[in-house]
């Protein structure tokens, strides 16, 4: 057997347009790899794997996993590091085929459905001289990544993606077919922004609010060897907290870097920050800070303030990201200093046994601003933040790499209090990490608002161990 196409009867229910593909069919098991990004694929095997053709597809499919008493699961893109998408005995959703891109250069908004990537959506905003703060990788798809919050470009001076979604179109747990705003169903409102993968419906289209192009953009690079963390990533830190809220400057600590002069290979720290500004003077003055670094003797390469399309950034970071490597991601958001996460960091990637790990330190990746995120279920939660990403390729290295990455997150967080960004949490790691990505008045709103819109529990809930 093989999967469907067109006019699919399920039973003796309405047909359905889209794809459908049943676990036991020679086209489920790449349709299921397929459904995860990450070339790590979990374990875990839906029942029925459906692609709708059309918005018109899923209240069917809703209505057939209602009889059937399958739970429901989504994906857009696939880029859940976790494979959240993946559930035993599920339906799962797929709705990267959902692409419609209609914008509005008058009003300034777009619409667009879950399965636009990020690339697509930034190329076809260029064209009227908009912009809209998608995520790093250029081929993560919007409804996740919308969902969850998203912490992309120039998130610093902008906050989390989500903050511009104005209006979603969503299909509830019966059916429905609804719009959600600050004024019309707020509740359900409020949850898509930050939910994450534990969202209860199936949103379709977000209205997103779209920002003017940034008329220039530049970059400047600085790589140390990784003797040189503590000393230079304080420095760096500090410095970052002076710049303008519209530099963005990361702090990445690589597990391998190659020889560059007498300086033998071996792990390094990399500082990368963009300047997001209305001209080239003020992009290029935003950097200024970083001249005078006054440990670039110690550097093995500088790269200086140079501008950058939207584009290369984008195939700059879309090149460190390859589908066929393995992974396995966590965050924290900590109430230790950067200083002292920089420094463990320092530790945890010396000892990686993989080559292409790394530690990504973001200086305050959203701006302190309590007030800017009350209306939503996004929760930033620490005085610090970092991301560490165990990155392999053989199989066989599977348990060494996890167990780097989960031994390494609890000495990154030896209080057990930290927190996590629900869109990048190891959720396999333990049953909290879903619960600890929310500040608690918003996780219980969240299992309240949970309760009125699914109260059957159609919709899986948050993946746990």
């Amino acid at each position: 057997m093989s999967s469907h196409r067109n006019t699919v009867t399920t039973g003796n229910r309405p047909h359905i347009e889209g794809e459908l593909t049943r676990r036991g069919e020679s086209a489920y098991e790449r349709a299921r790899e397929s459904a995860v990004w990450n070339g790590l694929k979990p374990d875990r095997f839906p029942e029925l794997i459906v692609r709708p053709a059309s918005e018109r597809d899923i209240p069917q499919v809703l209505a057939y996993a209602r009889e059937q008493g399958l739970r429901v699961s989504m994906r857009s893109g696939g880029h859940n590091w976790s494979g959240a998408q993946l559930r035993d005995g599920a339906l799962l959703l797929d709705l990267s085929g959902l692409e419609q891109c209609d914008i509005d250069p008058d009003s300034s908004t777009a619409t667009v459905g879950p399965g636009v990537i990020g690339r697509t959506l930034a190329a076809q905003l260029a064209r009227y001289r908009l912009a809209f703060p998608t995520g790093h990788c250029p081929t993560v798809a919007l409804g996740g990544y919308l969902l969850s919050g998203g912490l992309g470009w120039n998130c610093r001076e902008l906050g989390p993606a989500c903050q511009y979604v104005e209006e979603i179109e969503a299909v509830t747990a019966d059916g429905r077919t609804v719009t959600c705003s600050q004024r019309e169903n707020p509740d359900l409102f409020w949850a898509a922004r930050g939910a994450g993968c534990g969202f209860f419906a199936v949103v379709t289209r977000f209205r997103l609010r779209l920002l003017p192009h940034p008329g220039s953009i530049m970059t400047a690079r600085f790589t140390f060897p990784l003797t040189e963390a503590e000393r230079v990533g304080s420095w760096a830190v500090s410095t970052a907290r002076e710049m303008p809220s519209n530099v963005e400057t990361s702090l990445v600590l690589t597990a391998a870097g190659p020889a560059v002069g007498t300086a033998a290979p071996g792990p390094r720290l990399k500082i990368q920050a963009s300047a997001f500004a209305a001209t080239r003077e003020q992009a290029a003055d935003a950097l200024v800070p970083l001249d005078a670094c006054p440990f670039l003797d110690r550097a093995l390469e500088v790269s200086p303030s140079s501008p950058v399309a939207f584009r290369d950034l984008y195939e700059g970071d879309g090149s460190t990201w390859s589908a066929e490597r393995r992974y396995t991601v966590d965050t924290l958001w900590s109430t230790e200093s950067y200083e002292t996460q920089l420094a463990r960091g320092a530790e945890l990637i010396a000892r990686s046994p993989s080559e292409h790990s790394l530690v990504l330190i973001p200086v305050e990746p959203v701006a302190p601003d309590p007030q800017g995120l009350r209306d939503m279920a996004f929760s930033a939660l620490g005085e610090s933040y970092l991301a560490c990403f165990a990155i392999w390729e053989d199989p066989a290295a599977d348990v060494a790499n996890t167990r780097w990455l989960r031994e390494g997150m609890d000495e990154l967080d030896p209080s057990g209090t930290g927190s996590h960004y629900i869109g990048e949490a190891d959720l396999g790691a333990g049953v909290s990490r879903s619960r600890r990505s929310y500040a608690p008045a918003d996780w219980e709103r969240l299992r309240q608002v949970r309760d009125r819109w699914d109260p059957s529990g159609l919709f899986q809930d948050y993946l746990t161990p």
